[in-house]
Formats: C-alpha cells, structure tokens, sequence
C-alpha cells in the first residue's frame, strides 16, 4: 500500500511540474523580465508571494502574489504563442503555505489525500476552487493567458488559482481577450523577444465571503526587442465592470498606476525599454 501510494505522488508530481516560492525574481527567474529587472516595489502589497513557475526543470513565468488578497499582483512571462489544446486542470501552490510543502504544483485533491492537508489549511495561504463557484457576471481571468505559449506543458502551468482574478465577464470574453489575441499579434510583428507583464489593480470588492479580492482594473504591458538597438512598448488598461480597453503607451500606464496604488512612482520595465 505504501508504495502505490508513493508511486501515485510520484507520477502526480512528474505530470504536474514545479513552483517554488522565492526571494526574489532577480535571483531565481529574471529571464522573464527585460534586461533582468522586475518591477519596482510600488506595486508589492504587504503580505507578497514571489513565485517561479517550473515544470520539468524549466521555468516558464513569474507572479507576484498577494497572499492577503488572495490574487496576482502580476504575472511576468514571454510572449510565445501557439495552438493546442486549452488546458482544463486547475493547479494551486502548496508552498504557499510554507517551505515544508512540495515544490510541485499540484491539484486540490492530491494535496488533500496525498499530503494530509486540509481544504482549510490550503485556504488559508490562497485562493481555491470552492472560492470561483457559482459567480455571477464574473470568471476566471487569467493574467498569464494560455494562448501566449506554445507547447503543452507552459499552457499548463498558467491554469493555476495564483495565475487568475475575478473578472468582469464580458470584459474577459469581449475586449480584453481581443487585446489577448488580435492586438498582440499585430503590436508583436517584427519583434525577436517580447516581454510581457500583465497585473490587476485591488479592489473595494471581494467574491466567496471576503476571501478573494475583485480588481478595480486590469492592465497589460510589453516591451519588445526588434533587434539590438530598436525597442518598442506598449500597454493597455481595463476597468474590471467595462468591456472596454483602453490603448496607452507604455509611460501612460506607469503613471496611471501610480496614481491608482497611490504610492512611488511605477517602473514596470528597465529604463531601455521606452515609455513613449
């Protein structure tokens, strides 16, 4: 009995892949940032997660978390799409609740029957499942969207809970998921390497009893290598009860953000990367 049971957490974590909750990104998963710089402290909230995505050895994005809020502050990655299928597992982050728990993002279910953890215990370190039900007018939105990466397994890591918001459902399936896939792809032609962060801006809101923040905005940037001396960047913001985005360059939204989180001056990307 033991070494089936051994066998089954072991082939759960081989089909799954990794996260690790870090220090910081410079030092553990700076390639998904434009020459190695994260953004500044102005968006960090005051209970942060850094989170390093991994699956076989392999990193593939990087989250800010909000540990009291239970959302994405942002979520940083390469834009690399492709088709495939949509994934439709729904993973969480067991290091959230400590350093203890595997590296291993895993689903709800083997973390309850595998790993002696509670629903309660898992609850209480971010958001799950039982908190996304029975929503009206909203839906899992996802910051990092699986369309952007082109093999099976980087479009797999993005369905975890640490990855996706409440958003306005109309906004997600109408204005937002336009930007996703048809301005991307239009604002990325030419470009060698483009580097994309995507955030959500805390709300007054929150969804299943006070537990999961529901964002006032959601906002998009990129900046884009053409080649060694030519850059571009671009962003776009979204109020989170509109199916309306809103196209910005890339300084436009730095100081926008800057004036929602009331805080320091935003710095999203490295100064190379231009804000006009």
């Amino acid at each position: 009995m033991l070494l089936l049971l051994l066998l089954l957490v072991s082939a759960s974590c081989l089909w799954l892949g990794h996260s690790e909750v870090v220090t910081s990104f410079e030092s553990s998963c700076p390639q998904f940032f434009f020459r190695e710089t994260p953004p500044n402290e102005a968006l960090e909230p005051e209970n942060p997660a850094w989170i390093c995505q991994r699956y076989k050895n392999q990193y593939y994005f990087a989250t800010l978390y909000d540990r009291d809020r239970r959302i994405p502050v942002y979520s940083a990655y390469l834009y690399q799409p492709g088709s495939g299928k949509r994934p439709r597992t729904w993973l969480v982050e067991p290091q959230l609740m400590g350093a203890a728990y595997p590296k291993t993002v895993e689903r709800e279910w083997t973390l309850l029957k595998y790993f002696n953890v509670s629903l309660e215990q898992l609850s209480k370190s971010q958001a799950i499942l039982q908190d996304y039900k029975n929503l009206t007018g909203l839906n899992r939105g996802h910051l990092n969207p699986s369309g952007h990466h082109n093999d099976p397994s980087s479009k797999a890591v993005t369905f975890t809970l640490t990855n996706i918001v409440p958003q306005n459902e109309k906004l997600n399936g109408g204005a937002w998921n336009n930007y996703e896939q048809q301005t991307m792809i239009r604002n990325t032609q030419g470009c060698n390497t483009t580097y994309v962060i995507v955030g959500a801006v805390p709300g007054n809101n929150y969804i299943a009893k006070g537990r999961v923040n529901k964002p006032s905005h959601l906002w998009a940037s990129a900046c884009c290598e053409v080649d060694t001396k030519h850059r571009k960047a671009w962003a776009v913001i979204a109020e989170n009860d509109k199916n309306e985005v809103q196209l910005l360059t890339l300084g436009e939204l730095e100081d926008m953000l800057t004036q929602l989180y009331r805080r320091d001056q935003v710095s999203l990307f490295d100064s190379d990367c231009p804000r006009e």
